[in-house]
């Protein structure tokens, strides 16, 4: 059988920038294993992410708004395919390893919660170490998936995945410790900030949190009003300012990069923090709390006895993160209130 690997391979080589990573030239995974005949490493991670249970869970988790607030509101899910092609799109236009790029976006919110950043900030109290979605996400693919054994993931993959967000942080980080290694996770982490600012305000101006006049002009004047608009001249910005500085790191232009932080800083402000938005997303924090506890005196068959080692708390932890929300709400319904017969 022909290696069509090796083509693949050979054709990245050719092709592709010199900055960008080869898949052949990959650091490898944790575990060896024997290279697929016709598909390169990254690829096989991202086939294995789209496959994973986790990936599926993320249709019917909240973004901003709970889903059954409305249809056209963004999940998780959406999310994360948008991250991808925004990702995917300026991978290709560097000249930069999209096959690599595409698979740290799409497992880079494997970890969050139910309910959003709300569920992420009730773990991250009730958890002695802490809890962190991107460190989760990592933890996901390394030691939750198929049962225990984890999905093996190259390391570049990896890395892109636990780098991906700083929170509110530097979008654009020279920190070694907390930037990714690769150009293509560093596509995904400014991605990532770029896909939710603009689906987000999307979403709050659908719901009537904030109308158009409300965004000030200091960022539409450099963004555009319009949805695509903005989408466009950000990507633009950081492929045209990547390319004027020879590919050193993924960045962007002072201008466009302070409009990019004014309008996140807008949204913390308007919606992230908006008692009317996180009205229902409080009360969930009742309902992470409450399973918790219970589960930490109950865990019957539900808690699994993987991770080996871990604690008690710990593997609590994983399994309320992993609940979508629909799951979180019929499981603390089936715990804690009466069943009506009549």
């Amino acid at each position: 059988m022909l290696n069509i690997r090796s083509q693949i391979e050979e054709a990245e080589e050719r092709n592709l920038s010199p900055r960008a990573c080869l898949s052949s030239r990959s650091k490898g995974r944790q575990r060896p294993e024997q290279p697929h005949p016709i598909r390169t490493a990254f690829q096989r991670d991202r086939d294995r992410i789209i496959h994973c249970k986790s990936f599926r869970r993320l249709k019917h988790k909240t973004q901003v708004f709970l889903s059954p607030f409305g249809d056209h509101y963004r999940t998780r899910l959406t999310h994360t395919l948008e991250v991808s092609q925004i990702a995917r799109t300026v991978a290709r236009a560097l000249r930069l390893n999209e096959d690599l790029t595409e698979a740290i976006a799409l497992g880079h919110d494997l970890g969050h919660t139910p309910f959003g950043h709300a569920g992420e900030e009730a773990l991250n109290e009730l958890l002695p170490e802490g809890f962190c979605h991107y460190e989760q996400s990592l933890r996901v693919v390394d030691r939750l998936e198929y049962e225990g054994k984890g999905l093996n993931l190259t390391f570049e993959v990896r890395d892109g995945i636990v780098k991906h967000s700083k929170g509110r942080g530097e979008i654009l980080d020279d920190d070694p410790e907390s930037s990714p290694e690769t150009l293509e996770g560093q596509i995904v982490r400014v991605s990532d900030v770029i896909a939710y600012v603009n689906h987000d305000l999307d979403d709050a101006l659908r719901a009537g949190l904030i109308k158009e006049d409300d965004i000030p002009s200091r960022i539409t004047d450099i963004l555009g009003k319009l949805h695509a608009t903005r989408i466009d001249r950000l990507v633009m910005d950081v492929v045209e300012t990547s390319l004027k500085q020879d590919l050193e790191r993924i960045a962007m232009s002072p201008k466009i990069y302070q409009a990019l932080i004014d309008l996140r800083d807008f949204l913390y402000e308007k919606v992230y923090l908006n008692q009317a938005a996180r009205g229902d997303l409080i009360k969930t924090r009742k309902i992470i709390k409450e399973l918790y506890e219970y589960f930490l005196q109950n865990p019957g068959g539900l808690i699994k006895e993987y991770p080996r080692g871990d604690s008690l708390e710990r593997r609590v932890a994983d399994f309320i993160a992993g609940m979508t929300d629909s799951y979180a709400l019929s499981t603390y319904e089936s715990i804690f209130l009466p069943r009506v017969r009549f």
